[in-house]
């Protein structure tokens, strides 16, 4: 049986190795094929062993990319667009599953990874869908290396100007990119969900412990609370406070515990 490639990209000291971990135990105990878990990092101390660490490149385009960022002051906002280089992993066959490390994965995901293929997929961001705005969100994306290279090859011919123009926003160039060629596809919004909006939205947040939607098969904690926030209650924002969350102890700790050890969750 044919594994599913999954990535992700861990740069910096941000996300320890325990967030690759409970990710790459969440897929493999949400999936019902082998996995081939990939993680784009510099940073490989305390990584389970069963996880394929990829070198995090310098790329050639890295000066102009980055004076473009700076001037819409989203600096390193474009390093995961390395993982759409062709050839990244010569023996990779079909598709890959990428996230965010700032998610938790909930429930079964092969309906994602097998949506529309030929595309690329990503949910509709929750704020420029409210705007009326035709934007993808970047926690949770699926491509094919074969069929859109050119996710990495029009960044690496014009870095300035495709990041000026995608407004220095990872998720605009990538999703605007595929929209133009006609290749991208929007994951169900009941798929993939958001802690602030759709576990805990103001001003319920204040009533009831958040809440876990029925269909939800990843959960995205952009911006804040984190995790690690909203484990035992979050009170750094008057909109976005969070009563404790018993079912992210339950997904994102101890199922990963019980499949990988203690010591890798």
């Amino acid at each position: 049986m044919t594994a599913i490639n999954i990535m992700c990209i861990k740069w910096g000291t941000l996300f320890g190795p325990e967030y690759v971990n409970r990710l790459y135990s969440g897929v493999r105990r949400n999936l019902s094929r082998p996995v081939r878990f990939m993680v784009m990092t510099e940073h490989a101390e305390g990584l389970h062993p069963d996880i394929e660490v990829l070198d995090l490149p310098v790329e050639p385009y890295a000066e102009p990319m980055n004076a473009a960022l700076a001037v819409a002051n989203r600096q390193g906002a474009m390093r995961k667009t390395s993982l759409f280089r062709p050839g990244l992993v010569p023996d990779l066959e079909g598709p890959v599953l990428g996230f965010d490390l700032d998610v938790v994965i909930t429930g079964g995901l092969d309906e994602i990874h097998d949506l529309a293929p030929g595309t690329v997929a990503m949910r509709h961001d929750w704020t420029e869908k409210r705007k009326g705005r035709p934007t993808g969100h970047g926690s949770v994306f699926r491509f094919d290396p074969a069929l859109h290279g050119f996710l990495y090859e029009d960044l690496a011919a014009n870095p300035y100007e495709e990041v000026e123009k995608a407004r220095g926003s990872e998720q605009r160039y990538t999703s605007h990119k595929a929209m133009d060629r006609g290749v991208f596809t929007y994951i169900p919004g009941e798929w993939v969900v958001s802690f602030k909006y759709d576990c805990n939205p103001f001003p319920g947040n204040y009533l009831h412990a958040p809440r876990l939607p029925a269909e939800a098969r990843v959960v995205c904690f952009h911006g804040r609370p984190k995790m690690t926030d909203a484990l035992s209650g979050y009170t750094g924002s008057f909109i976005r406070y969070s009563k404790p969350c018993e079912w992210l102890q339950e997904h994102w700790i101890d199922r990963a515990r019980a499949d990988l050890g203690a010591d890798w969750a």
